[in-house]
């Protein structure tokens, strides 16, 4: 991050701010870490409310120019050699208030975003996209963002949830209904099986705590999620 910063600093011509690269990259990632409040990062790094807030506007926006696109992401899954990706939404919590209902999650009864993640089967998220109102259903966010489309083109069979149910092209989702055949039953062990890991993607990407609960508007939900995907991707290719 701090070379991205570094190089990003010459191209533009700035030639001295408060903070050097690392520090910046530093101050960066304990807000993303551990979701301090701007105060708390001004407050830390001897630096204003407001340098801080640019700072990491400034890099968020970086990171997520370096995201790869919803295409590029499926082509490169099929080279890698990829059986299946999974599919799953996840809602961001936002500090929204009651009034505010199209950020309202009947499904999770909490106000957020919706962010849909597409992962390889061990985990590895291989791409996120943009943020919705909570109150978008997964299968309608996925069609909005043209998910559904670019799966299709790209032939990947890709497993999701009861929530993904009607959705076209190879998109596989459980049975639903009781008194369901011991076939289906077996079906759809064998899909939570194969899902299961896949789905720990979303649990990487909440591990930085900045998305336990948004305090700065909602729509940046899906912009810190892209930024968080690469640096998540970067550290696992240097572990």
């Amino acid at each position: 991050m701090a070379g991205i910063i570094r190089r990003h600093r010459k191209a533009i011509g700035s030639t001295w701010r408060r903070l050097n690269s690392a520090q910046q990259a530093l101050l960066v990632l304990v807000y993303l870490r551990k979701g301090e409040t701007y105060t708390e990062l001004g407050a830390g790094f001897g630096i204003s409310i407001a340098t801080a807030w640019r700072y990491v506007e400034e890099t968020v926006a970086l990171l997520r120019a370096r995201a790869v696109t919803l295409d590029r992401a499926l082509r490169q899954a099929t080279r890698n050699g990829l059986h299946y990706l999974v599919l799953d939404g996840m809602l961001i919590p936002t500090d929204r208030v009651h009034a505010d209902r199209p950020y309202y999650s009947a499904k999770h009864r909490m106000h957020g975003m919706n962010v849909q993640v597409i992962a390889s089967p061990d985990g590895t998220i291989i791409w996120t996209s943009g943020s919705l109102p909570g109150s978008i259903h997964d299968l309608t966010a996925a069609r909005i963002w043209g998910i559904l489309r670019a799966l299709a083109q790209a032939g990947v069979l890709t497993l999701a949830d009861k929530g993904y149910q009607g959705a076209e092209g190879p998109v596989a989702t459980p049975y639903k209904g009781r008194n369901k055949p011991a076939s289906q039953k077996a079906a759809n062990r064998s899909h939570a099986r194969l899902r299961g890991p896949g789905e720990r993607a979303n649990a990487q990407l909440k591990s930085w705590r900045i998305l336990r609960k948004l305090r700065c508007c909602p729509h940046k939900a899906g912009q810190l999620c892209k930024a968080i995907a690469v640096l998540q991707n970067y550290e696992l290719t240097r572990g």
